[in-house]
């Protein structure tokens, strides 16, 4: 589970300050830089971050494609895209990271997806005098801000503006038509599908598949196999470098789904499709691909 869950001063300025900090925008003040992350914190740095770690493959992904990935001094077990980010030492899986493996790195800044034991971390790591951000980053939808509060504390506002476009525009996207349906399943023992509030919700939609837990807002929730039965979906998408069918393929109560019956499963690539990042386009065409039947 781990694993996969590895696989976001005069009057008028006072104003103009407060409207930016309510959406998470950065706000340039006099000799540094501040923004309001997502857990309601405002975060201010004297100048661009130069030592960053980075807790999340997605941030890894985000560094360097706005070219700040010289500024990246450490990452988790699982920040391995771009093949560049490899030479950065490791600090562990970072979920939760290891305060002391982080310090040790030296950092001005650390990115943190927002989650209860990351929270605890942040606060530790503040308490040493390192400056924390923490994102959420679950939907497409979140990528934009996630790329350009990044872009501003690392003084790369102009590429990450121009990667932040381009996913505003793909998230802006209306579903693109198509018949048929999937289940995401990431887990089988309990059964965990992905909902509407996951990233793998909108990709789908925008590849021309219909995921049959749309109507779960969560990004991800527990459910019976037989209610995954009775929604009957075409295939059955799973994050795996694998093309063997999972081990509850042949497990008899898992035959009353269809799509597993007829081994009619779509393994998808965690490293591209289980981040949300800047090749999201590539992973809705990869999965439009696959649904298509092409090799």
């Amino acid at each position: 589970m781990r694993r996969w869950v590895q696989r976001t001063h005069l009057a008028g300025f006072v104003a103009l300050t407060l409207t930016a900090c309510a959406r998470g925008e950065h706000v340039p003040f006099r000799g540094g830089i501040a923004v309001t992350d997502d857990a309601g914190r405002r975060v201010t740095l004297a100048a661009p971050a130069r030592r960053i770690v980075s807790l999340l493959p997605s941030f890894t992904e985000i560094l360097f494609a706005i070219g700040a990935g010289d500024r990246v001094v450490g990452r988790t077990t699982w920040c391995d895209y771009p093949p560049e980010a490899l030479a950065v030492p490791s600090v562990g899986d970072g979920m939760p990271p290891s305060v002391e493996a982080v310090a040790a790195r030296r950092p001005d800044l650390v990115l943190l997806y927002r989650s209860g034991p990351n929270v605890t971390a942040a606060e530790q790591l503040e308490r040493l005098g390192i400056r924390t951000v923490l994102v959420d980053l679950n939907r497409l939808e979140e990528l934009g801000p996630a790329a350009r509060r990044i872009g501003a504390l690392t003084g790369h506002s102009r590429a990450a503006d121009s990667l932040a476009h381009v996913m505003d525009s793909l998230a802006s996207q209306p579903p693109a038509p198509g018949t048929q349906s999937l289940v995401f399943i990431v887990w089988d023992n309990p059964p965990i599908v992905i909902g509407a509030g996951s990233y793998l919700d909108r990709l789908a939609a925008l590849a021309g598949a219909r995921n049959v837990f749309h109507d779960l807002s969560s990004p991800s929730a527990q459910v019976s196999i037989e209610t995954i039965a009775a929604r009957d979906p075409d295939f059955v998408a799973l994050l795996s470098d694998s093309a063997l069918p999972p081990g509850y393929a042949s497990r008899p109560e898992w035959r009353v789904v269809r799509a597993v019956r007829a081994r009619r499963f779509l393994f998808l690539s965690g490293q591209l499709f289980g981040r949300p990042g800047p090749r999201a386009a590539q992973a809705i065409r990869e999965l439009r691909r696959r649904l298509a039947g092409t090799p």
